[in-house]
């Protein structure tokens, strides 16, 4: 039984995340070019709080309850956006810094490596 579980558990979340368009957005920002749309991808949340709120204020008039699981979503999918602004942020400032110790690197090989070229020619 617990398998059965695990495995629609396995199932569900692949399922979820690739076919669902804020875990495919999401997924995007992620990426090294994606992770400058982060801070802006935070003002994706601002529609869904507000379809959650209408929502809310159907099911305040009498709409079915089954609507409370949407306004749930939507608040689940606003908060995802809310907190990967600031993720990407420190994921991008991580890579810029590690990039960034790269092109020392590399700079400082190639000059090392123009100055044992010169020393044996000189040699």
């Amino acid at each position: 039984m617990f398998r059965l579980i695990w495995i629609a558990s396995v199932y569900t979340r692949y399922f979820l995340r690739r076919y669902m368009p804020t875990n495919i957005a999401l997924d995007a920002i992620r990426t090294r070019r994606g992770l400058k749309w982060g801070i802006p991808a935070m003002l994706l949340g601002v529609p869904y709080l507000y379809a959650a709120s209408i929502v809310r204020v159907l099911l305040d008039n009498g709409a079915p309850g089954w609507l409370n699981l949407l306004v749930l979503l939507f608040i689940w999918n606003a908060m995802k956006f809310a907190i990967m602004g600031p993720i990407s942020l420190v994921l991008l400032l991580r890579v810029r810094i590690y990039e960034a110790a790269d092109r020392r690197r590399m700079r400082k090989q190639q000059t090392d490596s123009v100055v044992y070229a010169r020393a044996e020619s000189v040699g």
